[in-house]
């Protein structure tokens, strides 16, 4: 007599062989930003995905944008009253381009799905040469360059140690008082202002607030990054 089948193992009580997706790493590494959840930029994330732009296009248009806001600036001081107008209003609006495009190509990789291996490159080196190009240049239109150099260069200094705390384990530190949004901001406004009323003077005031806000913003970050190492 034949010994009865053993019993097959119900397909339901098996467990998934298949691992759940990884959670998402964004929320620790992209800048809190309300804007992201707005409807006009959700749309415009759409839209850049259904034409086929890919996170990185997106991240080099804002080095243009910021190239362009820099050659704008360059033309300012010598510039008659109403183009100076002009130039200034379009720098404006390049600084708040730059960010649209900051800000879209993070949504396009991430909420898109369009992630790209070098991703984490373009995301970073376009940002660090924007600021170059647009403070300064502001330094340039304020007959200031050496302040504008300044500006620039303790904003990169802010994206440094955000990045060494990321290399260290640490969430990415996005705190202020003068983080990107706040930077361009001030900058916008500034260009905006100098625009209308006394330009050099303006925009040398415009640097010196980014430079003392700044200043504050790389020893606040610094100290909890030091606290943060000595609690390891």
């Amino acid at each position: 007599m034949m010994d009865a089948a053993a019993p097959q193992p119900d397909p339901a009580s098996q467990p998934d062989p298949t691992p759940p997706p990884d959670p998402d790493p964004a929320p620790a590494s992209r800048r809190p930003l309300g804007s992201r959840n707005t409807g006009w930029a959700r749309k415009l994330a759409a839209t850049a995905v259904d034409k086929g732009l890919t996170p990185n296009q997106i991240s080099q248009a804002s080095i243009g944008f910021a190239a362009l806001g820099c050659f704008l600036y360059m033309l300012t001081p010598a510039s008659p009253g109403f183009l100076q107008v002009v130039w200034l209003l379009l720098v404006a609006a390049t600084i708040q381009t730059r960010l649209i495009c900051n800000l879209i190509d993070g949504m396009v990789a991430v909420e898109g799905g369009q992630g790209a291996k070098d991703g984490p490159f373009w995301n970073e080196a376009p940002d660090r040469l924007s600021d170059l190009f647009l403070l300064i240049g502001a330094g340039i239109a304020a007959q200031n360059v050496a302040l504008g150099t300044l500006a620039a260069s303790l904003a990169i200094a802010t994206a440094y140690l955000r990045e060494l705390g990321r290399a260290e384990g640490f969430p990415a530190d996005f705190s202020g008082p003068m983080a990107k949004p706040q930077r361009m901001a001030v900058l916008t406004a500034g260009t905006v202002i100098a625009a209308f009323y006394a330009s050099e003077w303006t925009l040398n005031w415009t640097l010196w607030i980014i430079v003392a806000g700044t200043t504050l913003t790389i020893l606040s970050r610094s100290m909890r990054l030091i606290k943060a190492l000595k609690a390891k």
